[in-house]
């Protein structure tokens, strides 16, 4: 998710920009930047549904102790993601009052905006890659040497042309979908937009009906993929986006599907509705100038029981859930149920 230019959303229809810098962290080094325990750091906000991704994914392999974590605040300015949560306003680590200036130390003016996720090489400060579609595949292949023991397989070698298959339907409709509907300037454009994503949400609860996960019977990138949008569904999506018809709790399948997730551990712990929803109705002016953040919807039902696992299943296949949330990185009271 990209900072800067926030009074243009809603003015203009909705581009998802590639990633500008796509090296890639390897066990092999073949990039220049070598797979190694403390040299890198993952940049994200709890409010992002792409960096979600990555702060699930470092989670569930334990790879936490490997590569540290930076929360930037959910609302940013036109100068990009700031670390306004963190003491004098600067990252303890990198010692950078902004995203941007990583993304200026490794190519000055380049074209594009300052997104998260992003990974730092700590020693020189310079950004490694802000390819959002990449860094969890690579988290899961490239750094298994650090992953704990009992990780799951999140990408399985035999199961890869299913898994992206799957994702690619989800990112089109479903993650790139929801803002396509949100950030359109024409009443056709949104329709569109809207009727995709909901044919594709009641193919997907079609799928699930019948299956615990959406790949096999174990937790795999694609499940991580879908719950980030589900997740936002109902807090963002619903009202401020203008996908509204009907909400992920009046859809039993995708309701329970994403309550599972939810509570499993490496989800929902990592979920921040506090971030979540300032960010999308404080940052989002050209949609809501008023900046009014709505009080509801409540949350206590994302705890409640969801029988899914009737369907079998076994969330990390033959490893073991992770262990409990480092104390640095637990989401506030006030983002949680």
């Amino acid at each position: 998710m990209s900072g800067g230019g926030n009074t243009a959303y809603g003015r203009k229809s909705f581009q998802r920009s590639k990633a500008h810098f796509t090296d890639r962290i390897t066990a092999d080094g073949r990039d220049g930047w070598p797979v190694e325990a403390g040299r890198y750091r993952l940049v994200v906000s709890r409010a992002c549904p792409w960096a979600s991704r990555a702060v699930i994914s470092r989670r569930l392999l334990g790879l936490e102790d490997a590569l540290s974590l930076a929360i930037a605040d959910p609302v940013q300015d036109d100068r990009s993601w700031r670390f306004t949560l963190d003491p004098d306003d600067r990252d303890p680590v990198l010692g950078i009052r902004f995203l941007s200036e990583a993304f200026d130390k490794r190519e000055a003016d380049y074209p594009g905006g300052v997104s998260v996720p992003a990974i730092v090489d700590v020693p020189s400060g310079e950004l490694v890659t802000n390819d959002y579609q990449r860094i969890t595949l690579d988290l899961a292949t490239e750094w298994t040497d650090l992953h704990r023991a009992g990780a799951p397989e999140l990408y399985p070698q035999a199961r890869r042309d299913e898994i992206d298959a799957v994702m690619a339907d989800v990112y089109e409709d479903v993650n790139n979908g929801v803002y396509r509907a949100g950030f359109a300037t024409g009443q056709d454009e949104y329709e569109g937009a809207c009727a995709r994503l909901f044919r594709r949400l009641e193919l997907l609860a079609e799928r699930l009906a019948g299956q615990r996960y959406l790949v096999g019977d174990t937790i795999t990138e694609a499940d991580i993929r879908l719950f980030t949008t589900l997740v936002r569904f109902d807090a963002v999506y619903h009202g401020h986006f203008k996908c509204n018809r009907w909400k992920l709790t009046e859809n039993q399948v995708l309701w329970a599907y994403a309550r599972d997730l939810y509570q499993t551990p490496g989800f929902g712990d990592t979920v921040d509705f506090d971030h979540i929803k300032r960010h999308y109705y404080q940052v989002h002016s050209g949609i809501n100038p008023t900046g009014i953040v709505p009080l509801g919807p409540d949350l206590p039902g994302w705890l409640t029981p969801h029988h899914r696992q009737e369907l079998g299943g076994r969330p990390f296949g033959d490893g073991t859930p992770p262990g409990p949330v480092p104390e640095a990185e637990q989401v506030p009271a006030r983002g949680r149920p």
